[in-house]
């Protein structure tokens, strides 16, 4: 589903933008760190944010990236979120901390609340 030319997009360490439906219909857009395994996206949050409330309630996403080398490059990803796996350790939040090198001491304070969206991708555009 990914076309190969577009792929390092993913594979990257790249800041992706996930949008997610609001619960008055309206799009909800934040940026997010993610990891790609060659079938699914996966990402990180909380219980209590937004964008895990808007896919229990709608788990159509649309994910897009740009190549920060060429602005014009993209890719978008329309998916759904497939499941949700529970993380109460945190431990996928510290995976994808190495991947984006961020130093910081590992949180304690919302690790129970932690969770992960694993998206099938449905959809692609790219340029």
């Amino acid at each position: 589903m990914i076309p190969e030319s577009h792929e390092d997009l993913l594979t990257r360490p790249l800041f992706t933008h996930l949008a997610t439906i609001g619960p008055d219909g309206r799009p909800h857009v934040n940026p997010i760190w993610t990891i790609w395994d060659g079938e699914y996206l996966r990402f990180t949050t909380s219980t209590d944010r937004r964008k895990h409330l808007n896919v229990l309630k709608d788990p159509r996403v649309s994910i897009s990236v740009n190549d920060p080398d060429q602005p014009y490059r993209y890719l978008e990803v329309r998916g759904v979120v497939e499941r949700i796996e529970k993380d109460p350790n945190g431990d996928f939040f510290d995976v994808l901390a190495v991947r984006y090198g961020l130093e910081y001491e590992r949180p304690v304070g919302d690790a129970e609340r932690r969770v992960i969206l694993v998206v099938r991708p449905e959809h692609v555009t790219f340029q």
